[in-house]
């Protein structure tokens, strides 16, 4: 498929032009200016709607580790209390017991 070429077409409006070297009158240039305006709002629309949705992204990652960690330490407390009453159920034994 890469070895497929298109063929060439002697139609005006399919020929490539460079506006520094070919004679443009001033409407053809502002013409070109409107196009080539036109054509970086489309693609800044879609790169704005890559990035809005890249940032929502790494922020719900980033929450979700936050929320983990916080979630993890609050148990570790737990543990510790756990860990306290044992020891205090572990009294040393007395000839009484």
């Amino acid at each position: 498929m890469a070895d497929k070429k298109l063929p060439e077409s002697d139609a005006p409006f399919a020929s490539r032009i460079d506006p520094t070297k070919d004679n443009l009158s001033r409407e053809q240039m502002h013409f070109i200016r409107q196009v080539e305006l036109e054509q970086w709002k489309k693609k800044s629309s879609k790169l704005r709607t890559r990035n809005i949705v890249t940032g929502l992204a790494i922020g719900a990652v980033v929450l979700g580790v936050y929320g983990y960690t916080m979630f993890s330490v609050s148990q570790e407390r737990i543990m510790d209390e756990i860990d306290e009453e044992a020891k205090r159920l572990q009294r040393p034994k007395t000839g009484a017991n």
